[in-house]
């Protein structure tokens, strides 16, 4: 036999492993491409010398992980990958969603929180019951706070005093 066959199980086997990447098999790919390199070296070691085989042992353990960093760096940009791993892109998606948008209306408004923060609770915003965290450790019931941050699609506020509602011309108001 020739050291051919050898190298040609070994080049399979890596095929098989990174079409297992591609292609979920449950594993199947994965082991008959082990096993295919695996024979490919001791193939190699039969069939060749002791140093051809450790040749061959040595280019399997360099290329093999440096293929498989290439495969990874490839992987996510396929249609599978795309599914599996989730891509910076995403980030924009969530923020356009509707509940998000309507919490980012919240930024800058100034509410009265409706029971103690310690350091969640509820504030009422526009007479809208809203699940907020402070950014301090205590804020007391019936105290006025603003909303300083939407972090994760939690509202985050600050405790402030109180807002002098004697310059609101309730008359421009829309009932």
């Amino acid at each position: 036999m020739d050291l051919t066959w050898a190298y040609l199980l070994i080049v399979l086997g890596m095929a098989m492993l990174a079409g297992e990447m591609f292609f979920p098999t449950g594993g199947i790919l994965f082991l008959c491409g082990s096993i295919g390199i695996a024979a490919g070296i001791v193939m190699s070691f039969y069939y060749g010398d002791t140093s051809t085989g450790l040749l061959t042992l040595v280019g399997v353990f360099l290329t093999g992980p440096a293929a498989g960093y290439a495969l990874l760096q490839i992987w996510p940009k396929t249609s599978i990958g795309k599914q599996m791993v989730r891509v910076a892109d995403d980030d924009a998606t969530l923020a356009t969603s509707p509940a998000l948008l309507e919490l980012e209306a919240l930024r800058g408004r100034i509410g009265k929180t409706l029971s103690e923060l310690r350091p969640s609770g509820a504030v009422s915003f526009d007479g809208k019951r809203i699940d907020v965290q402070s950014e301090g450790p205590f804020v007391p019931a019936e105290v006025w706070v603003k909303c300083i941050d939407i972090r994760a699609g939690r509202v985050i506020v600050r405790r402030v005093e109180a807002p002098n509602l004697d310059s609101i011309n309730f008359e421009d108001v829309p009932v």
